[in-house]
This record gives structure tokens, sequence and C-alpha cells, in this order.
């Protein structure tokens, strides 16, 4: 009996025929506006996924200590529509074989880029690095101290050299781990995916990356 008022609730009668009652149009109406709302949002997300921002994860140690192996990364896509690439700027682009990688532009289309004693030399003028990975900067402070520079892999010494137009130099911030422009090359304007601003993921690491 339950059953058949609750049914005779939803539906009225009509010349014989029912038809659906208020509450159950509103209900209808309800699912349709949801499913607007998850389409829209779905497009939204899309749209900013593909023309805005991209969720990016750290695959291994080049960055570290600036990033560190599995952070998530928030890369922002339409940044240089609007301002210029800058030395430092930590970007994402399309490596060999089309794969993304993560590094840190040291030279702008037209510097000269050279690295002797673990110093580096933009246009002929030493670069502080502060960003550089700690083990490279107790690398650095032993050799004052011995005199010397014992064999290291992936931190040798390179002549100066010259970014041509439509091209960056780029390094990661762990030399000894990295392998980067000093065996790669350049790499085009063209290939950069955007630059990294943020990391969101570990809660506890969450941080800008000095993108401005």
């Amino acid at each position: 009996m339950d059953g058949e008022k609750g049914r005779a609730a939803d539906v009225v009668s009509i010349g014989g025929k029912e038809i659906a009652s208020r509450s159950e149009t509103r209900r209808g109406g309800e699912l349709w506006e949801w499913g607007k709302a998850i389409f829209v949002g779905l497009l939204l997300a899309l749209f900013v996924r593909t023309f805005l921002f991209q969720p990016t994860i750290v695959e291994g140690d080049s960055m570290a200590e600036t990033l560190k192996p599995h952070e998530r990364v928030l890369v922002n896509r339409f940044i240089y529509h609007f301002v210029p690439i800058r030395r430092g700027d930590i970007v994402v682009f399309h490596g060999i074989g089309g794969k993304e990688l993560i590094k840190r532009v040291i030279g702008l289309p037209g510097d000269r880029i050279e690295m002797r004693h673990d110093v580096l030399y933009v246009n002929g003028q030493p670069v502080e690095e502060p960003y550089l990975a700690e083990n490279l900067r107790t690398w650095a402070e032993k050799e004052k101290l011995l005199g010397f520079s014992p064999p290291r892999p992936f931190t040798e010494d390179f002549p100066e050299v010259q970014v041509p137009p439509g091209k960056l130099f780029v390094l990661g911030d762990n030399r000894p781990a990295s392998s980067d422009s000093r065996f790669f090359g350049f790499i085009s304007v063209d290939d950069l995916v955007g630059r990294a601003d943020l990391v969101y993921w570990p809660l506890d690491r969450i941080r800008w990356l000095g993108g401005s």
C-alpha cells in the first residue's frame, strides 16, 4: 500500500493516462542541470590543461635540491605569450624523442656561456648560483682548500659557446646528475611547454619556484 501511495504521489492521471508529477519533473530538471555542470566543468578542465596550466611529475634528481623526485609542479603554459623568457627560469620542454624534461634556463639567444673551475660565466661575467645542489657546492669548496680538482663525471669545464637565435642553453641544478645542454646541445624556444611556477605536491612542500 505504501509503495502504491508513493507512486501515486509521483504521477497524475489525465484522461486515463498517467503523466509525471511536478516533483518528478523537478528531479529530472535537477539531473539535467547537474549533467550540464559536469560537462562544462570537464570542458573547462580540458581548456585549462591544454592552454593554461599543466601538472608535471618530477622524474630523477637532476634538479635537486630545487626539485625532488616525485614532486608535482604546475607548469604555466601561456606565460611566455606575455613576458619574455628569463635566465634562471625553470622550464619544461620537449626533449629528444618528445620526452618532457625540466631544467633551468642559463643562456638566452645571443648569450656567451662558459664554465671554468665550476664557475658559470655568462657574457664574460661570473654568475652566482645559490640554487645549485649542496653536493656540488661542497665539491667546489673542497677544491679551493685542496688546490686541485678531483675527477668527477658530468661537471667538466667547457669552452665558451654562443647561443644561436631561437635557442636556449639549459642546465640542471644537480650538475653531476644532469643530462642537459652540455650533452644534447641547445634547445629550441619552440619546444618549450612552459614555465614551472609552483610545487603543489606533497602538501608539506608547497612552494613557488620564483617565477615573476
